[in-house]
């Protein structure tokens, strides 16, 4: 998993989301609600990858070296996304835009070009939603060194998908968006269902929703399917796939449509006991720091057991070729 993961990559910045729960609250309020978050952490055996920053940066990075996430983003972006935008504002001259967990901007600009390529005459206002101050700081930094984005309107918003949702509700806000992108984020929600409902009823009559994840048909999806209970902490983030939420969307009578980004990542060195590096791409894969330290031998042995089977991977001149491939899907404005 990953970026805008965050970049996608948001989810180093998932520890962050809890710290600015704290913002405002009195010093026994903050209290309760750092006992709470991690007496449910260290409750399991196994530590969530989260709980140590530094090692979680070096498990992402070394992800993007391993993979093609973000090449097969930045081809969709480029290929289907500008027919995607089209019809989007139907020549309006101005458009709003919201990014949800817009990570350090890199993806999001990718895609207000390709919107403005679509609609050179139109401005745009781009809410911008992003916990870490770091990012919003990189993001900003990015803008700047771009002069060519004078027809966008940044407004930055350092908040999680929830603060937004209450900020947006309590201020009454009546302004809709005509484009909405939510890149590798709906695992750090608690309720993706309710979060996906809401930003849909932000959308303009002929508004677009476009939800990044990995695929519910990738290694991933069958990893989680595995193993569910015993690698995801629900308090910290969500083992969620496109095929959940077209489950979702199905449930609800929501229509939409779906794209399937071929994404691969190299995990040979996860089966050399004591490799340093197939030990930090177990980590990431399975988001437990340290995993083959503090695993049990038999969970080990199943998840490594797993990464291998066809189901997750293809061995090729050598090499153990994990399935990656992220979904996409694209929703409408519901009357």
């Amino acid at each position: 998993m990953s970026a805008k993961r965050r970049e996608t990559a948001r989810r180093c910045e998932v520890l962050h989301k809890h710290r600015l729960r704290l913002v405002g609250r009195s010093v026994n309020a903050r209290a309760r609600v750092v006992d709470s978050l991690f007496q449910t952490i260290m409750a399991s055996p196994l530590k969530s990858l989260v709980c140590d920053d530094g090692r979680y940066q070096e498990a992402f990075e070394l992800f993007l070296q391993r993979s093609s996430e973000h090449q097969c983003m930045q081809d969709f972006i480029h290929t289907q996304l500008p027919d995607i935008l089209a019809s989007v504002g139907d020549g309006k001259p101005h458009l709003n835009v919201i990014g949800v967990g817009s990570g350090a901007g890199l993806i999001d600009l990718e895609m207000l070009s390709e919107l403005h390529q679509k609609h050179p005459a139109a401005t745009v206002e781009n809410e911008v939603v992003e916990p870490s101050s770091q990012q919003l700081h990189n993001y900003k930094v990015l803008v700047g060194q771009k002069p060519e984005l004078g027809f966008i309107k940044f407004n930055w918003n350092q908040m999680t998908a929830a603060q937004f949702e209450e900020h947006w509700r309590l201020k009454k806000m009546t302004k809709k968006a005509d484009f909405i992108h939510m890149v590798q984020m709906l695992y750090y929600v608690k309720d993706p269902g309710a979060t996906i409902s809401f930003f849909q009823h932000l959308l303009s009559e002929r508004g677009k929703l476009l939800i990044i994840l990995v695929s519910g048909q990738s290694g991933w999806g069958k990893l989680w399917r595995t193993y569910r209970h015993q690698l995801c902490n629900t308090e910290i983030s969500q083992c969620v796939t496109t095929a959940d939420i077209k489950s979702y969307l199905e449930s609800k009578g929501v229509s939409y449509q779906s794209y399937e980004l071929p994404s691969q990542l190299d995990i040979t060195e996860c089966f050399t006991e004591g490799d340093q590096t197939g030990e930090l791409l177990l980590d990431f894969l399975t988001e437990v720091l340290d995993f083959s330290k503090t695993a049990s031998a038999e969970l080990k042995a199943g998840v490594l057991d797993l990464l291998r089977h066809p189901d997750c991977s293809v061995e090729s001149q050598g090499r153990v070729i994990f399935n990656n491939n992220l979904g996409v899907l694209v929703i409408d404005h519901q009357s």
